[in-house]
């Protein structure tokens, strides 16, 4: 009988992928990953971690199968937390849970599960692995969930072919509700409890104060910058027909800069670093005719840049830029050469919508553009690209 490990959270997705594995006849473990410890910041209330434990043992206990726990929390700071305060230094916005996944839960998870004799690891993500092969090799693709509501290969979107290779997902093809009713339907203490929100494995946390523990506020300025009053770069929908030089490329995915003068001050803020491209929360300042969001971060003067709506010139763009050695292949036979231009589907962040939009591939990294605006490109953040449900490639947004 093979052996598998799963990765069990204490919520209700990876309780019922235990249970169809065991089902389908597997061997099945169940190992509780303790990666955080330090409660700074973190709102209590909505699925606690210092509550998971708990769970994961009833329903362990329910299924009847062995459980272990593991420590991997002083990796999990290094690989993942350290690099999230050092990106939100810089101005730019990570994504702790695409990094948990390839840095932890699909690699030092994994040697943890062998040494208990893994043959496979799982989880209870929405997505799907398909193996393929041609005359001289073999692929793993990764596809998207059934339930598009949950679909969850935007999380997945930095594994490599090995780490596909060692990876089950029982839940790609079913859909949350249903889901719910296993849970229900074997009486699993998981089966009503909440989704887990916020950051991988710490919780949802008040932002400011979770990153005070290692980046200090500082008093800055909020500019309005006006709809009316700035020289817009004007890029209409559409992709772009024709040859296009590396010049036009640039502008097409440069977003706009921004001066003082160019607006007026109407607030203040504890740190521009605590902030993120699109961010609405925060920012304390009521009175105006239409919601403000952050367009820009200028962490060298620690000042904010904010515009008024939803349709505000600074907030939507036309494309972005993942440099060279930023880019990663889930399927290294597809990978684009310099040169050469698809059109694929994309998405910048998870749960959107999947995006027409062109890649141009060139020696200094890959340039994206997209059929109709997007809103909130924000650099740090995972940019993937898709052939109808099988996603192909990831890279991190520079600009």
């Amino acid at each position: 009988m093979k052996k598998v490990v799963i990765g069990l959270s204490g919520g209700v997705d990876s309780s019922v992928a235990a249970y169809l594995l065991k089902k389908q006849g597997y061997d099945v473990i169940a190992l509780f990953m303790k990666n955080w410890h330090d409660t700074t910041g973190v709102l209590k209330g909505d699925c606690p971690w210092d509550e998971d434990i708990l769970f994961a043992e009833m329903v362990a206990k329910k299924l009847d199968i062995p459980f272990h726990t593991v420590d991997l929390s002083t990796s999990y700071r290094k690989k993942v937390v350290d690099y999230m305060f050092s990106e939100y230094e810089k101005g730019r916005t990570p994504n702790p849970d695409v990094l948990c996944n390839r840095e932890i839960k699909f690699d030092l998870f994994v040697e943890e599960a062998q040494k208990l004799g893994a043959w496979k690891v799982a989880t209870g993500h929405y997505s799907r692995i398909e193996k393929i092969s041609n005359e001289k090799n073999s692929y793993y693709r990764l596809l998207s969930g059934k339930d598009q509501n949950k679909d969850q290969s935007y999380f997945l979107c930095q594994l490599s072919q090995r780490q596909l290779g060692m990876a089950l997902f029982p839940l790609g093809e079913i859909d949350k509700p249903e889901v719910r009713k296993i849970a229900e339907d074997l009486g699993l203490a998981t089966a009503t409890r909440k989704d887990s929100q916020g950051i991988c494995f710490v919780g949802k946390v008040d932002l400011p104060v979770f990153l005070q523990q290692k980046l200090e506020a500082r008093k800055g300025d909020i500019i309005e910058i006006p709809k009316d009053t700035q020289k817009w770069k004007i890029r209409k929908e559409g992709l772009p027909t024709g040859s296009i030089t590396d010049k036009e490329l640039k502008n097409l995915v440069t977003p706009n800069h921004y001066r003082r003068e160019n607006g007026i001050k109407i607030g203040e803020h504890n740190g521009a670093h605590f902030f993120t491209i699109g961010q609405r929360k925060g920012l304390n300042i009521g009175g105006k005719p239409e919601p403000l969001f952050v367009i820009h971060i200028d962490i060298s003067d620690n000042i904010l840049y904010v515009g008024q709506g939803h349709d505000h010139p600074g907030l939507n763009r036309k494309g972005l830029f993942i440099p060279r050695g930023e880019d990663h292949w889930i399927r290294k036979d597809l990978k684009m050469k310099p040169g050469e231009i698809w059109d694929m589907l994309v998405r910048i962040r998870y749960r959107q919508p999947l995006q027409e939009a062109r890649l141009y591939a060139r020696k200094n990294g890959i340039y994206i553009v997209f059929d109709k605006l997007q809103r909130g490109i924000t650099p740090g953040q995972f940019a993937a690209w898709y052939d109808k449900d099988e996603v192909i490639g990831s890279g991190v947004i520079s600009r």
